[in-house]
């Protein structure tokens, strides 16, 4: 696996916000696992066996526990409906900490999520507004764009 950098740029315009939450530590990512998949299924998406819901909680499960292991808290977590996708937003208080995946170490001592949500994604980025760090992905909604981006 070569070396990911994680882009510097600005999130891509969106629909309007679709979820959003607050997380003060690790012990809250199934809770909000379980309540991001919840209201995907609430607004018409398959709560089991969707490659891009599945996708989508994934995705935000490794940036959220990202920000809340390495970054100052509070951590926010929003989704948004953007054109073909979703854009998943996690901040927190660090902004002077970029994002850096995790470069020659060994896969069984972790650190690999970028690279993760970076294959999962279509565009992933990150930027600092008003003394937060914000990093974002944009996820494709359907299992053909699911699809394209696994090859």
């Amino acid at each position: 696996m070569g070396r990911l950098t994680w882009p510097l740029r600005p999130l891509p315009d969106g629909r309007g916000e679709l979820w959003r939450r607050d997380l003060r530590g690790l012990a809250e990512l199934p809770a909000a696992r379980a309540g991001l998949r919840d209201h995907l299924s609430s607004v018409g998406f398959p709560r089991d066996d969707d490659p891009a819901t599945d996708r989508m909680i994934l995705a935000f499960d490794e940036l959220a526990s990202n920000a809340l292991r390495h970054g100052v808290s509070p951590v926010v977590a929003t989704v948004v409906a953007g054109s073909g996708g979703w854009l998943l937003d996690v901040s927190d208080r660090d902004p002077d900490t970029m994002p850096a995946p995790a470069v020659g170490r060994d896969p069984a001592q972790g650190g690999l999520g970028l690279y993760l949500v970076a294959r999962l994604s279509v565009a992933h980025g990150w930027y600092v507004d008003d003394g937060c760090k914000h990093v974002w992905a944009c996820l494709p909604t359907t299992f053909e764009e699911c699809a394209a981006t696994a090859s």
